[in-house]
């Protein structure tokens, strides 16, 4: 996860500041439905399925990077819409998110 906090400019406003948070497992996927892919035609960015155990519950916008390359994604869909029931033995939950990149100004940190 990544976290974010801000920091005074010195000029009377602030700077966002992300740092790294909760490690968590996830299988990340490109979504190539067409309904994906007219989304994109339209201007929507890169659309992912995020599947993550049941306990793990990620939330509209939350913000989390990818170990093995860097990139940084934003989850789009709420984390409580789509899980498996406690009494199934499949245990999963997902979310969609997009690829998302730290505005200019905007720095990563580590904890």
């Amino acid at each position: 996860m990544l976290d974010k906090t801000t920091t005074p400019d010195g000029y009377g406003g602030f700077t966002p500041v992300w740092k790294e948070g909760a490690e968590f497992k996830a299988a990340i996927v490109f979504n190539t439905s067409l309904e994906a892919r007219r989304a994109q035609a339209e201007g929507v960015k890169s659309l992912y399925t995020v599947t993550t155990r049941r306990g793990t519950v990620l939330e509209y916008h939350d913000v989390f990077k990818r170990a093995r390359d860097g990139k940084v994604f934003r989850v789009t869909s709420d984390g409580d819409d789509k899980y498996t029931p406690n009494s199934a033995t499949l245990d999963m939950r997902q979310v969609t998110a997009e690829e998302w990149s730290l505005v200019d100004g905007q720095s990563t940190g580590t904890t």
